[in-house]
Formats: structure tokens, C-alpha cells, sequence
């Protein structure tokens, strides 16, 4: 007799489109489930990515609505928007992307928010890794300065150091400059019309994600 094998498949987390992962409290959107696709600040927790405006990255977690290009109009109903740290930057176009270490677009944890570093106490040496792509433009002397910024961050890997300002990996090869303290920017890209243009860091150990998976 022949038994027939078993396979174990391992549950799933929960997901966004089950429709019971909501916004965190505070959130503009506080209690509201979570959307496959973007949202109206720009986040696509199912695509790992944001499309957005700079200030609309941070705004609906801070509880204001989204920013919608008008100053005025904004603050008139919106007025403590002016007191914070972004909102000089609110014109500037933003896209991210994100691995699911970084920010997973399920609950595998039952705590009902998206995982973070899921499966290590933090993110050092989670592998997780974030691309952002800025854009924008200055007016100098009456003239408008189109602009470009890209970068490339990773958390650091487990066994890494800092030195200096700089993680460096176990076998003293720099990764690059401590960012949000458990980050490293491994490369960062700067364009600007008739100004500076090209790399501004590119890591010496490697900018390549890969090599700071787990």
C-alpha cells in the first residue's frame, strides 16, 4: 500500500485585500482598511511603493489630509501643516519603492498592522532595503533650477559596526554613511540643470541589495 504524501502548506499572514488591516490611530485615515493599490497620499503597501509629493509621504500619519498643490487653500484649513519639518519640501515629487523586509504588505504577526523586519527583532540584519527618487525645482535669480536626487538605503547587516559617522561590514569594508540609525546609504545620485551632476556616494562594499540579504 502506497500512502499518499502530505505537504504542508504554511498559512498565509493577513492580507490587505481581506479588508481588516486599517490605518494606524492618528492616521488621517485612522481606523479605514488599507487599499490595494495607491492611496490618496500615494502609497501602494501592495506594490511596495509611493508616488507622491514629498510632504505626502509624512502628512496623512501626522493626521492631516493629503496636500493637493495649493498653499493657500492648504494652511487656511490646515495651518499647523507650516510648523513641520517637510512641509518646505511639499513640492518636491517623490517615488519610493521597498522590499517586504522594509515594509510587507501582509500580517504574519496577528498585531494588525503590516510587518516591519518581520522575523527579526529589528532591522538590522533584516536585508530590508528603500529606493527613493526625488525631484524638483529652485528659483535662483529669477531663473528656474530643475533637480534630480536619487539614493539607495539598506538596513545594516547583523554582524556590521559604525565608525565614524559610516557603517563599515565585519571585514572592515565601509558600506556606507549611518542614516536613521539602523540604515546605511549605499549609493546617491545627484542632477541639477547646469549644475552638479552624477554620484555623489557610491558604497565601497557594494551597492548592490543583494549583498545585504541575510
Amino acid at each position: 500500500m502506497i500512502s499518499a504524501m502530505v505537504v504542508i502548506i504554511p498559512a498565509l499572514g493577513t492580507t490587505i485585500d481581506e479588508g481588516v488591516l486599517t490605518y494606524a490611530a492618528g492616521h488621517y485615515l485612522e481606523d479605514q482598511p488599507l487599499k490595494v493599490g495607491y492611496d490618496i497620499f500615494g502609497y501602494n503597501y501592495q506594490g511596495h511603493m509611493f508616488k507622491g509629493t514629498y510632504a505626502n509621504s509624512y502628512l496623512g500619519k501626522d493626521g492631516f489630509p493629503p496636500y493637493e498643490g495649493d498653499t493657500d487653500a492648504y494652511l487656511a484649513a490646515n495651518p499647523d501643516a507650516a510648523n513641520t519639518w517637510y512641509w518646505p519640501y511639499r513640492d518636491v515629487k517623490l517615488k519610493m519603492k521597498w522590499n517586504d523586509a522594509w515594509i510587507s504588505n501582509e500580517d504574519n504577526n496577528a498585531d494588525g498592522i503590516l510587518d516591519r523586519h518581520y522575523g527579526h527583532d529589528s532591522y538590522i540584519g533584516s536585508g530590508a532595503w528603500l529606493t527613493n527618487h526625488q525631484s524638483g525645482k529652485d528659483i535662483v535669480e529669477d531663473e528656474t533650477i530643475k533637480w534630480t536626487y536619487f539614493t539607495k538605503i539598506v538596513a545594516a547587516p547583523g554582524d556590521a559596526y559604525v565608525n565614524g559617522g559610516l557603517w563599515y561590514t565585519s571585514g572592515d569594508a565601509e558600506i556606507g554613511p549611518v542614516i536613521w540609525g539602523q540604515f546605511a546609504t549605499i549609493q546617491s545620485v545627484y542632477n541639477e540643470q547646469g549644475g552638479p551632476h552624477g554620484i555623489e556616494y557610491l558604497s565601497p562594499a557594494s551597492p548592490g541589495f543583494g549583498d545585504y540579504e541575510p
